[in-house]
């Protein structure tokens, strides 16, 4: 029995049962379609198809928003999400599709929305019929985001939007987004307010969705263009000029660090042999000992085998974290593991990647389409799109900052 299993109560106990018994029934298979390496690169309509079938399983077997009220959609249990993601990892399920609905839209709804549309929203958002993207960054409000620039005029019970929104994942795909615009241009921070749309009916409308080509050739970015956009006022998240203190729930979530549980599977190899994955030490160390350099195997290699081992450091000290977390007498400051959740787990998932850029030597140069790329080039294509991680849901630059001022008490640099 697991340190996780040792701590349930009866009822979690039961749920617990409950999902493992569905996953050994219901597990859907590998796929007849490619899937890319994550949720947020997903391009081929057959591919969405398949993983939106699997998350409306899972989600009608009680175990994707498990912890949200029945009335909205959820399952009416407590601290049982966790549950839920546990056991599908092990089950080895497909990953989920919907990671902006379930990871973001869903808590910042559930806080923030008037009850009407919280029961009009959230049902598909986690069966995953409806995808959602969020519509934050701008070309000119990166990782500043308070610099918004697509302004909502009030018409009314209406609201017309104009503006740019870019680097918008999935929005290709989206039924929905949340979107975080500017009101009163006079008060950078207290002018923002904080609206979900419906962009799918308004492609036709005056939203125009166009795909980015990223360096991998992937296109799960898009930019979003409104040209008077016409948005209900029931459909704004809390009051007029409170979109940032919406927004920081938004974050937080998907930094990790709120107090709701996001739903998350994703334990399926790619790849029908295992050691093609590539956010694994173990995966990593396979593909020194099948790499050749110099007539040895790269894992011959002492500075390799540093690497290798300062790496399976960092990832059992990430792992042993993660448990400490859940001990209050073992944490200092209640925030302080959460917040560096995102910073700490994508530079490790970064720098695991490229040490395969270093293992493969000259043979790195090759792609994804050329045969003789080793392990088929999951290994630079992984690389690539770490770079996405390090930079969404703030620049890990941003996320220093606000673990030096908000748990290390450090000043705000000037």
């Amino acid at each position: 029995m697991s340190d996780a299993e040792r701590k349930d109560t009866p009822e979690q106990a039961e749920f617990r049962a409950h999902c493992k018994d569905w996953l050994e029934n219901n597990h859907p298979g590998r796929p007849d379609v490619r899937l890319p390496q994550g949720a947020l690169e997903l391009s081929d309509p057959d591919a969405l198809a398949y993983l939106q079938s699997w998350q409306k399983s899972a989600y009608d077997a009680g175990m994707i928003g498990c912890d949200y009220p029945k009335e909205f959609g959820g399952g009416g249990r407590e601290n049982c999400q966790a549950i839920a993601n546990q056991e599908m990892q092990r089950a080895k399920t497909p990953y989920l599709p919907n990671v902006i609905g379930m990871g973001m839209a869903a808590p910042t709804i559930f806080f923030h929305a008037q009850d009407d549309v919280k029961a009009e929203v959230l049902p598909k958002l986690l069966s995953g019929e409806h995808i959602w993207c969020q519509g934050f960054s701008e070309p000119g409000a990166g990782s500043d985001l308070a610099n918004q620039q697509t302004f909502a005029e009030r018409d009314g019970d209406n609201w017309v939007i104009n503006g740019h929104k870019v680097w918008t994942s999935l929005a290709h795909f989206a039924e929905w987004m949340i979107l975080l615009c500017r009101t009163n241009k006079d008060d950078k921070y207290n002018g923002l307010s904080y609206f979900v749309v419906p962009i799918r009916e308004n492609l036709d409308k005056g939203i125009t969705v166009r795909p980015l080509i990223k360096m991998t050739g992937e296109t799960g970015f898009n930019e979003v263009l409104f040209d008077s956009v016409v948005v209900d006022d029931r459909y704004r998240l809390d009051e007029v000029g409170a979109g940032w203190k919406v927004a920081m729930t938004t974050l937080a979530h998907e930094r990790g660090a709120g107090p709701l549980v996001t739903p998350a599977s994703g334990g399926m190899p790619l790849e029908e042999d295992e050691s093609a994955q590539t956010s694994s030490v173990y995966a990593l160390i396979e593909l020194a000992r099948q790499q050749e350099r110099h007539g040895k195997s790269a894992a011959d290699d002492p500075l390799i085998r540093d690497e290798l081992m300062q790496i399976m450091i960092r990832q059992q000290a990430f792992n042993q974290n993660l448990r400490r977390a859940g001990i209050p007498a073992l944490n200092d400051h209640p925030m302080r593991i959460p917040l560096q959740f995102k910073l700490v787990a994508t530079e490790m998932v970064q720098d695991l990647q490229n040490i395969a850029y270093e293992i493969e030597g000259a043979a790195s140069t090759l792609y994804v389409n050329d045969e003789n790329s080793p392990a088929s080039g999951r290994w630079k294509l992984a690389y690539m799109n770490s770079f996405g991680m390090t930079i969404a849901a703030g620049a890990n630059e941003v996320q220093r900052n606000i673990l030096g001022e908000r748990v290390l008490g450090m000043p705000k640099s000037k």
